[in-house]
């Protein structure tokens, strides 16, 4: 039975949920969901996923909706090692931590910031611009002397914070002085399977979406 995962092209979610399918190795069959035609809200989604979010997965009858949930069950279901997510307590104590800082610090304030922007065209007062600065600079200080961002090899963590630095490049936020996650950035780029295959047309898509909505 085919794993389906309910998705939209330029969604960072999704974007991360598809680098950790490839990274683990495992395919999944993508079923892009028009929300503008309110296919999300359809009796059969809402079946699915109540909260009719997406990423939505279905793995033969288990729904799955979050996308750190559904890569943390991708890679304990179908990783033939433990490296992207490890068994080890402390050492995935450190993925999840890192996992955790991208939902609830660096990617919330770049919805705070940037998708209020891109969806009412009102730009958001300093205080959560230098916000989305303060979580950008712990980042990088994470950083500091290290590879990756939890522990000695890519994991998961790697994979949903890279896609909100792609994010942060497709709104021409200024970077520059953050050395050390642009040397991270361009690692992970390197060497997280298939990323240039999905990061690049899916990068394309967000932009072309935010070209739209400034129209």
């Amino acid at each position: 039975m085919p794993i389906d995962l309910y998705q939209l092209a330029g969604s960072a979610p999704c974007r991360a949920v598809r680098l950790a399918a490839a990274a683990i190795g495992v395919d999944i069959n993508l079923k892009n969901t028009d929300l503008m035609a309110g296919e999300h809200l359809k009796p059969e989604f809402l079946k699915m996923n109540p909260q009719h979010t997406i990423p939505t997965l279905d793995d033969n009858g288990l729904y799955l909706w979050e996308s750190r949930a559904i890569m943390a069950y991708l890679a304990n279901q179908y990783g033939k090692n433990d490296s992207l997510y490890p068994k080890d307590p402390k050492k995935r104590a450190v993925v999840d931590q890192k996992l955790y800082f991208d939902l609830g610090t660096l990617y919330q304030s770049f919805a705070d910031y940037y998708y209020v922007m891109i969806f009412t065209g009102v730009t958001p007062d300093q205080a959560k611009y230098d916000k989305m600065n303060n979580a950008l600079g712990f980042l990088d200080k994470f950083l500091e002397g290290e590879n990756y961002v939890a522990g000695k090899t890519l994991t998961l963590a790697d994979l949903t914070i890279v896609v909100t630095v792609g994010n942060f490049k497709v709104m021409d936020h200024d970077l520059s002085k953050y050395s050390n996650i642009l040397r991270w950035y361009d690692r992970v780029q390197a060497e997280a399977p298939k990323y240039n295959e999905i990061e690049g047309p899916s990068m394309k898509a967000f932009k072309d979406f935010v070209n739209i909505k400034k129209k």
